[in-house]
């Protein structure tokens, strides 16, 4: 069995290297620090499974995801992100993903994900679950929210958190001129143009930090 670990940080790689192996000893395991590294792994070799991070440097996560789906749809991937539930996780399902588990959750949560998608299930936890079931009934309509990007997704958690744009700029390590760009697309895809009526809205939607 050969799994791909897309991931920045090289703790969480070995983290979940060592997890894997403890529970599937013959399993060959590849690792890729950004999205180029994920991209080129995933068209180059034959997998059984990829572990995915929402975050990684060189291509926004929900786009990474789309194009690797694009690139080799057979292959079931697994998101593994710090990111909530309520934030990502119907909408890497609805880009294709097998399963979505949150950074948070326990080692044996993340082992029965991976024994369900390998055996060609799909891996949502009880809560995402519920949320699917209303989704597909909806026809998988999409909430104003779930069009933002995921940077655009971290600026307006920010906003609802009180920052300022030169403080939102600094945690990103973006300049104001491109935070300011940001928001202008969030309001212009939620249809809100205060940060009072923004911070409400991720408040309402349980988006805030």
């Amino acid at each position: 069995m050969r799994v791909l670990i897309a991931d920045d940080h090289p703790l969480v790689r070995r983290g979940l290297r060592d997890l894997l192996l403890d529970h599937f000893p013959a399993a060959e395991i590849v690792e890729a620090g950004d999205a180029r590294e994920a991209l080129t792994a995933i068209a180059e070799g034959s997998w059984q499974l990829a572990l995915i991070d929402l975050n990684l440097p060189g291509r926004g996560g929900l786009d990474l995801l789309r194009d690797l789906k694009h690139l080799r749809s057979e292959i079931p991937l697994l998101v593994v992100s710090g990111h909530t539930e309520e934030e990502f996780a119907l909408r890497a399902l609805k880009l294709g993903a097998a399963g979505y588990v949150s950074k948070q959750s326990a080692p044996d949560v993340l082992v029965g994900a991976v024994k369900k998608v390998l055996s060609g299930g799909r891996y949502v936890s009880a809560a995402v679950a519920e949320k699917l079931a209303q989704a597909m009934a909806e026809g998988w309509s999409l909430t104003p929210h779930e069009n933002l990007s995921l940077r655009e997704m971290q600026v307006l958690q920010r906003i609802a958190g009180g920052r300022s744009v030169k403080e939102i700029a600094g945690e990103l390590a973006l300049s104001e001129k491109t935070i300011a760009t940001y928001r202008s697309r969030i309001s212009a895809k939620l249809g809100l143009g205060t940060n009072v009526e923004l911070t409400r809205y991720a408040m309402q939607h349980g988006l805030t930090e």
